[in-house]
C-alpha cells in the first residue's frame, strides 16, 4: 500500500527561495564571485610570475660570481709582539675554520700558548703546517711541520674586495647559519623580527600595529616588515614606498618561506644586528657614539625577548667599544684596485675573470696602505692651510674699511706611492685626496718632475769616472752657481735660482743638497745633455729631451714612473719595474698566471751608492732637513725635494721607497715648495712605516766595494787632518777622491789660495748647509780677505755649524 506524505513548505524555505531571486542579492553574489575569481587570477598570475623570478634568482649561486682581490700575506716573525687571538682572527677572516676539513682554505687550532695552522688545498700557500708559540704577548718560537725552527711565517692573504664587471666592488663572504654565533642570532631577532621562527613570512599582527601607529600619529615611526620581507625587498624590489610594492613584498616573502628553511633565509640576511638600520650612519669606526647608542637599544631588546638577562645587558652596556683594526677595504685603496683591474684585464677577458671567480693576489700591504691614507689625510690638511693662507687677502671696501676675502681656486691634489725598491712590489698607493670626489689617479698622471729629476744629472756626472770621459766629475767637483745663459741649438735658456740667490763656486754635493738650479744646468752642460737624457731614459723617464731645461725637470713623468726610476739609486743601480699583481689563481687555488717584474742594470753599484750618499746629505744637511729630521724621522734615509708648479718629494730607506706629489689638476702654480708640501707627507708616512715590525729594521745603506768614504775639510774640500777639525764625510768611487790634504794649503800659499782660488784644488763652501762665508752671495776681493780671518777664528776654536739654513726651494 502506498502512502503519500505531503510536506508543507516552511516560511524559511520560501523566503530563501525568494531571496535567491532578489536581484540585489544576486548582483552582490555575482560581483563577489567575479571579484573572487579576479583576485584568484590576479594572485595566481603574480604568484607564478614571482615564483619563476625566485627560481631563476636562486637557481645558481645566490651571489654573482666575482673575482676576488687579495692583499699580500702578512708575515709574523719570532720576537714580534702579537697575541694569538689576533692571528686567529686574521685566519678566520681569510676563510680558515676551527675544525679540520670544514674549509678548503685551511684550519687552525688554538690551545693555550700555541696556535697550530694547517693550510688547505685552496690556500695561497703550500699545505705545510706550522705552530706558533707565544709567551707574554711575544712570539718566542715558530716550528714547521717537520719540527724545524722558522724565523718567520706568512699568514693567508686578506681579501681587499670583490671585483665585478665595470666599477662595482664589494667585500663579501658567505656565512652559513651554523657559523653565526648564537648571541648574534638572538640580537638580530630581538631588534628586527622577534617572531621570525613562528610566522610564515608576514607578521600580520606587527604589520597592523605599525600601520595603526603610522595613521594615528601621522608619520612613519615603525616598520612592520619581517626579516623575510626585508630579504624580498632587498633581492627583488626597489626601496620605493607604495602599497603595490608592500603587497608584492608580502607575496614574495610568503613564497620564500615555502621554498627555503628559516635557517637559509637567515643566512641570506646575516649582517651585524646593530648596524642593519644604517651601516654608514651607525658605523662604529666613523661614529662610535651612534654605534654605542644603537648597541644599547639592541641590548634592551634582547632583555625583552629574554635572550640575555638584565645583569648581562648592564655589564655589556658598561663595556666600551672594542674595535679591531679594520681590514683594508676598497675605499682605502680604490686607486690601487683600479690599476690591478687594468693590469689583469690586459692579460685575460674580464668576463672570464669574474665568471670563474678567479683570485687575484696583489702586492698591497694593508698596514702600509692604512699608514699612507692617514699620512695623506693629515698632510693634505697642512697643504690646504698654506694654500688658504696664500689666497687670503685684505681688501679695501671703503674709506678706512677693509675686508678679509679668500680667493677661489682649486683644491690641491695628492699622490703617494710606497714601493719595495728591491722587489718592485707596490706596497701602498694613494691616487688622490678623495676617490668619491675624483677618480683621476694622480699616481699615473704625467706632471713636470721638477727638482726630483736633478739626481740623474749628478749621477751622469759621477758616472764620468767609469765611462771613459776625459773630465772626471765627483761630489767635490767645483761648479759655478751664478746667473748664466745656456745656448742649445738656436735657442737660449736662462734659468734662475729661487729668490735670485746665488752661491758662487760650490761643490756638486752642495749644489744638490741646496737644489741650486744654475749650478745643476752648468753641470749637465759639462757632462753632456745627451748623456743625462740617455741615463734618464734608461731609468724609465722616457719623455726627456737633451736640452738645458731637462736638468731642472721640465719634462713630464708620472709619480709611478719616478718611483721606478729611483730604484736605480735604492737598488744598487738595478732598475726594477713596479709590480702590483703577483698571481691569478682559480677559485680552488690553482695557478692561472703569474706576474714578475722586469729589471735591468742602469747604473754601476758604485755610482748608485755615491748618489745615495749625496741624497742623504739633502735630508741631513740640505733642503730636506726641516721637513724630515725636524719632523722626527731619524732613520737612515736619502731623498730629494722637488718644486716646479707642483711639490714633490722622492726618498728611500734601505727597505722602502716612497714618492709623494702635490699639485693642482689645472696645472696652476702651487707657489709652495716640495719641502713645504710633499716632504711632510713623506715623513709622516715613513714614521708610521717604521712602527710596522716588518719595516722597522731600516739599516744604514750597504756600501759596495770600490767606494771609499773620505773626511773632508769644510773650508777647502780637501782631505781633513787634525789641523782642520771642521769636517764632513763624502763617498767617492775609489781613485776619484781628493788626494791633497787641507794643511797642504797652509801658510802663504793657503792665504793666496783662499783669496784668488789658486792651488791644485779650488776653495769651496762646506757641504753641510751653509757657505763658508755664512752668506748667500759671491764676495769681492776685500770680502775674501776679511773672510780669511773669520775662517781662521772659527778653525781655532769655534764649533762647526751643523744646523742647515731654512729651506726655500
Amino acid at each position: 500500500m502506498a502512502i503519500k506524505l505531503r510536506i508543507p513548505r516552511g516560511k524559511n524555505n520560501t523566503g530563501t527561495h525568494r531571496g535567491f531571486r532578489d536581484p540585489v542579492l544576486r548582483f552582490a553574489l555575482g560581483a563577489f564571485a567575479i571579484l573572487a575569481l579576479s583576485f584568484i587570477a590576479f594572485f595566481s598570475y603574480f604568484y607564478v610570475k614571482y615564483d619563476r623570478i625566485i627560481e631563476a634568482r636562486f637557481k645558481g649561486p645566490v651571489f654573482a660570481n666575482a673575482a676576488k682581490i687579495y692583499a699580500q700575506p702578512q708575515t709574523i716573525a719570532v720576537g714580534e709582539k702579537i697575541e694569538l687571538k689576533e692571528i686567529a682572527a686574521d685566519l678566520r677572516h681569510a676563510g680558515y675554520s676551527e675544525k679540520s676539513g670544514e674549509s678548503p682554505m685551511g684550519s687552525y687550532r688554538l690551545s693555550g700558548g700555541t696556535l697550530e695552522i694547517q693550510p688547505g688545498p685552496s690556500s695561497y700557500h703550500s699545505p705545510e703546517s706550522a705552530t706558533i708559540h707565544v709567551h707574554q704577548g711575544k712570539i718566542d718560537g715558530i716550528s714547521g711541520s717537520s719540527g724545524d725552527h722558522l724565523d718567520a711565517y706568512e699568514l693567508e692573504p686578506q681579501m681587499i674586495t670583490s671585483l665585478f664587471e665595470g666599477d662595482q666592488r664589494s667585500k663579501r663572504q658567505v656565512v652559513h647559519y651554523n657559523e653565526i654565533p648564537g648571541v648574534m642570532v638572538s640580537a638580530v631577532l630581538a631588534i628586527e623580527d622577534r617572531r621570525f621562527f613562528e610566522h610564515s613570512g608576514v607578521n600580520f599582527g606587527r604589520f597592523a600595529q605599525a600601520a595603526w601607529i603610522d595613521v594615528t600619529r601621522q608619520r612613519h615611526e615603525q616598520g612592520g616588515s619581517t626579516i623575510t620581507m626585508q630579504l624580498a625587498r632587498g633581492f627583488f624590489l626597489t626601496p620605493q614606498k607604495t602599497i603595490k610594492r608592500k603587497l608584492t613584498e608580502m607575496l614574495i616573502a610568503t613564497e620564500l618561506e615555502q621554498k627555503f628553511a628559516k635557517q637559509q633565509i637567515f643566512e641570506f640576511y646575516a649582517l651585524l644586528a646593530g648596524i642593519i638600520q644604517g651601516p654608514s650612519y651607525l658605523s662604529p669606526y666613523r661614529h662610535p657614539e651612534r654605534a654605542t647608542e644603537r648597541r644599547n637599544v639592541v641590548l634592551d631588546s634582547m632583555v625583552e625577548t629574554r635572550a640575555i638577562t638584565r645583569e648581562q645587558a648592564e655589564k655589556a652596556r658598561a663595556t666600551p667599544l672594542k674595535l679591531a683594526p679594520p681590514n683594508v677595504e676598497a675605499n682605502d685603496a680604490p686607486y690601487f684596485v683600479d690599476l690591478v683591474r687594468d693590469t689583469v684585464i690586459s692579460k685575460m677577458p674580464e668576463r672570464e675573470i669574474n665568471e670563474q671567480a678567479y683570485r687575484i693576489y696583489t702586492t698591497l700591504d694593508p698596514d702600509l696602505q692604512r699608514a699612507a691614507a692617514q699620512a695623506v689625510e693629515a698632510g693634505i690638511k697642512l697643504v690646504d692651510d698654506q694654500v688658504t693662507k696664500r689666497r687670503t687677502k685684505r681688501v679695501r671696501i671703503g674709506k678706512g674699511k677693509y675686508e678679509t676675502k679668500v680667493e677661489k681656486g682649486p683644491d690641491p691634489q695628492v699622490a703617494l706611492i710606497a714601493m719595495d725598491p728591491h722587489t718592485g712590489d707596490i706596497l701602498a698607493l694613494v691616487g688622490g685626496r678623495n676617490y668619491a670626489w675624483s677618480q683621476l689617479d694622480h699616481a699615473v698622471a704625467k706632471r713636470p718632475t721638477g727638482s726630483i729629476f736633478k739626481p740623474f744629472v749628478y749621477a751622469a756626472a759621477v758616472n764620468t769616472a767609469l765611462d771613459g770621459s776625459p773630465q772626471v766629475l765627483t761630489p767635490s767637483s767645483i761648479v759655478p752657481d751664478e746667473p748664466s745663459t745656456f745656448a742649445y741649438g738656436d735657442q737660449i735658456y736662462e734659468p734662475r735660482n729661487y729668490k735670485e740667490e746665488y752661491h758662487g763656486d760650490v761643490t756638486a754635493r752642495y749644489a744638490l743638497a741646496m737644489s741650486l738650479n744654475n749650478a745643476t744646468v752648468k753641470l749637465a752642460e759639462e757632462v753632456g745633455y745627451d748623456k743625462v737624457a740617455d741615463l734618464a731614459k734608461s731609468a724609465g723617464i722616457t719623455s726627456v729631451k737633451a736640452t738645458p731645461a731637462m736638468a731642472l725637470g721640465s719634462y713630464d713623468a708620472t709619480p709611478l714612473d719616478m718611483a721606478a726610476a729611483y730604484t736605480v739609486f735604492a737598488n744598487n743601480g738595478l732598475r726594477i719595474s713596479p709590480l702590483m699583481v703577483k698571481s691569478v689563481r682559480t677559485a680552488s687555488g690553482d695557478p692561472v698566471t703569474n706576474f714578475t717584474p722586469e729589471s735591468r742594470q742602469v747604473l754601476d753599484p758604485r755610482v748608485s751608492y755615491v748618489m745615495t750618499d749625496m741624497m742623504a746629505g739633502v735630508i741631513n744637511n740640505g733642503l730636506g732637513y726641516s721637513a724630515v729630521r725636524v719632523r722626527g724621522f731619524q732613520q737612515p734615509a736619502a731623498g730629494k725635494t722637488g718644486s716646479s708648479h707642483d711639490g714633490w718629494f722622492a726618498g728611500y730607506t734601505s727597505n722602502l721607497l716612497c714618492i709623494v706629489w702635490v699639485g693642482f689638476d689645472d696645472y696652476s702654480d702651487l707657489h709652495l715648495s716640495g719641502a713645504q708640501t710633499a716632504a711632510p707627507i713623506w715623513t709622516e708616512f715613513m714614521k708610521k712605516a717604521a712602527l710596522v715590525p716588518r719595516y722597522s729594521d731600516m739599516q744604514n745603506f750597504s756600501q759596495p766595494s770600490g767606494v771609499v768614504d773620505v773626511q773632508l775639510d769644510k773650508l777647502t774640500n780637501l782631505i781633513a787632518t787634525p789641523s782642520c777639525p771642521q769636517t764632513y764625510s763624502s763617498a767617492f768611487i775609489v781613485g776619484t777622491e781628493p788626494t791633497s790634504t787641507c794643511d797642504q794649503n797652509a801658510g802663504v800659499k793657503g792665504v793666496l789660495s783662499r783669496i784668488f782660488g789658486l792651488g791644485n784644488e779650488q776653495v769651496q763652501p762646506p757641504a753641510n748647509g751653509q757657505p763658508a762665508d755664512g752668506g748667500q752671495k759671491k764676495k769681492g776681493l776685500f770680502g775674501k780677505i776679511a773672510g780669511i780671518f773669520k775662517d781662521d777664528k772659527q778653525s781655532s776654536g769655534s764649533k762647526p755649524q751643523t744646523q742647515p739654513q731654512t729651506p726655500s726651494h
